[in-house]
């Protein structure tokens, strides 16, 4: 079983995630904000991943330090999840639309963390979810599991689908990235011999 348990814990935050890369998209998610639970429980979706996640954040100064954190364990549970990467695809990409917006995502556990973000949000907040810690979120994601995240807008009007848009098709890119390619015959999918 390819999962992996994370406890973070700081004096912003305190986060327990379990992952299972090899799930059925359930998941219990308890961030603190709203707007974020449905994020991750789209993502757990649309990926196939079965989540836990419960964190308890200091939302009474805002959400930053809630996100980035969540962010961050949820790229150290996909890089302990992995293991050596015998055996996966490696790379997955998603052009997602949803409704008026149209989002890419492609990524690479390549062992090398970069973030491409192109995504503009029209209002500065989603309900009291500030739109600039969606990038603050991928961005300790990419650096904490180690891969290369490009995540491009091509339309979109409405702030709540950007961000959507942005979770489900990073979630689908990843679901494709983590899967098996039987060609592979367990060989780590690199003229290296290591990601």
């Amino acid at each position: 079983m390819r999962n992996a348990d994370i406890e973070r814990n700081t004096n912003e935050t305190k986060i327990r995630l379990r992952l299972e890369l090899d799930g059925e998209g359930r998941s219990t998610v308890d961030t603190g904000c709203g707007f974020l639970d449905h994020m991750m429980t789209l993502f757990s979706a649309h990926g196939g991943f079965d989540l836990e996640l419960e964190c308890r954040g200091d939302v009474n100064v805002d959400y930053h330090h809630t996100t980035e954190d969540i962010g961050i364990a949820l790229g150290q549970a996909f890089s302990k999840a992995l293991g050596d990467k015998r055996g996966i695809t490696r790379y997955g990409f998603m052009i997602l639309p949803m409704d008026e917006t149209l989002v890419l995502s492609a990524v690479d556990i390549s062992g090398r963390c970069y973030l491409g973000f192109n995504a503009v949000f029209p209002t500065e907040k989603i309900g009291d979810f500030d739109t600039e810690l969606v990038k603050e979120f991928w961005y300790g994601f990419a650096r904490a599991a180690a891969v290369t995240l490009h995540i491009k807008m091509f339309d979109g009007e409405n702030s709540h689908h950007i961000a959507e848009a942005v979770f489900k098709s990073t979630a689908r890119a990843l679901k494709t990235a983590v899967s098996f390619d039987e060609s592979l015959k367990g060989r780590v999918p690199s003229t290296k011999g290591t990601l």
